[in-house]
């Protein structure tokens, strides 16, 4: 599994005009099935989209977690992130989870994290979306389990 991450001051997620989801200070992460992707793959990224330190401390240095700053985790399925683009100037989708098993282990993961975490919004998977965010620094990095 992906998660593209970017810390934000606030963002949100709209979809037929209503919001659907919205955070404040937090994390946004657009997250990517791939194939062979499993529950230990969304655990795994679990615990980094929790852990992962990207949030200044009073150094002004990036050692706190979203834990520990007390954000928002907003959740988004981005199956584009499985494409290869590595050939051509057309991505190829090959390598993403089928839908079902895409929409299967982002709601797991979704499930999981709300479970840990009381700040967790979502978007709607397979949705057309539109997703708005204020990136903060700009902070952004791409994880994979």
């Amino acid at each position: 599994m992906k998660a593209l991450i970017q810390r934000v001051t606030q963002a949100s997620v709209v979809v037929e005009g209503s919001t659907v989801g919205a955070i404040d200070r937090g994390l946004l992460a657009l997250v990517g099935v791939e194939k062979g992707d499993d529950e230990a793959a969304a655990d795994k990224l679990l615990h980094k989209l929790l852990h992962y330190r990207v949030f200044a401390d009073a150094d002004d240095k990036m050692n706190l977690n979203l834990q520990q700053v007390e954000g928002g985790l907003l959740l988004v399925s981005q199956f584009t992130l499985a494409a290869d683009t590595r050939k051509g100037l057309r991505p190829s989708f090959s390598s993403a989870a089928p839908p079902a098993e895409g929409e299967r282990l982002f709601h797991y993961l979704l499930e999981r994290a709300r479970a840990a975490w009381p700040r967790v919004e979502s978007g709607e998977f397979a949705a057309n979306m539109q997703v708005a965010l204020v990136n903060d620094g700009p902070v952004t990095f791409l994880l994979e389990s």
